[in-house]
């Protein structure tokens, strides 16, 4: 490989690194050609970015980033999965490691900082960022709601009140 496909390599990573606020790395030795084309596909499907990698231009790339700490991870067959969501790549490499005995967790980053296994096992169990918007608008949402709903109910129960009265009215003549 020429030496600016290298550098291209490099800086596109880092680049794509610099934009996310987790990182998994896990190794992947013996997983199939279909079992890394799913794994893809999920995580593309929540936003986040698988890739097998080269070590030497990972740790590269790595050293330029707030994940400039997790470097010594890269070592054997390594692969990464990041994204600007921190929850999205903790997810689906979890999920995907409980399906796979191929697939192992070594380690990752966060918001600049290194994590170990279990605390990616805790970022997973988190809502995503979408989720965590959903609930956001739900609770906000939920008051307007009572207070539209407890309005209108006087309005609603002198309707029914003027009805039954007309009704008694129309009954006596």
């Amino acid at each position: 490989v020429k030496r600016s496909d290298k550098n291209n390599f490099v800086n596109k990573m880092k680049d794509e690194l610099m934009n996310s606020s987790s990182i998994v790395v896990a190794h992947y030795s013996g997983l199939s050609v279909l079992e890394t084309d799913d794994l893809r596909k999920e995580m593309r499907n929540n936003g986040a970015k698988f890739r097998v990698t080269k070590n030497r231009l990972t740790k590269i790339a790595l050293a330029k980033t707030q994940f400039k700490d997790i470097t010594d991870l890269f070592t054997g067959p390594t692969a990464i999965a990041y994204s600007s969501d921190p929850v999205a790549p903790a997810k689906v490499a979890v999920n995907f490691e409980k399906k796979s005995k191929n697939f192992k967790i070594i380690g990752g980053g966060y918001d600049g900082e290194k994590i170990d296994k279990e605390k990616i096992n805790f970022l997973a169990t988190l809502p995503s960022l979408d989720e965590l918007k959903g609930q956001i608008i739900g609770l906000i949402i939920a008051p307007a709601q009572k207070i539209a709903s407890i309005v209108k109910e006087p309005g609603g129960q002198l309707a029914r009140l003027m009805s039954s009265r007309s009704k008694q009215l129309e009954e006596s003549n």
